[in-house]
């Protein structure tokens, strides 16, 4: 299963190479962006766009809603994972 992230172009670093600077939850990233960009949209035409982000590369533009609306749901399920590991470790603890 492939997780993309989505993250905000907020700099083009080189237009030649196709690669930009991505905002990703506040850490910034360079990223390839040969998959998002054409003719009618060009590398300069990217910064402020919102994306998803797979191993360095921006796979796809997505509506900035469903961006925040995906990050809010990465934070709820990291959040769980914090609870399920601090129950693993309280059980773990009272096993010993």
């Amino acid at each position: 299963m492939c997780l993309g992230i989505p993250g905000q172009i907020i700099d083009i670093i080189d237009p030649n190479q196709q690669l930009a600077t991505v905002n990703v939850a506040g850490v910034k990233r360079p990223v390839n962006i040969a998959c998002i960009i054409d003719e009618a949209h060009p590398p300069e035409a990217c910064i402020n766009d919102w994306v998803l982000v797979h191993v360095g590369f921006a796979m796809s533009r997505i509506d900035p809603d469903e961006a925040q609306k995906t990050l809010a749901l990465l934070n709820e399920l990291g959040e769980v994972q914090q609870e399920i590991d601090a129950m693993q470790d309280s059980q773990t603890t009272l096993s010993s």
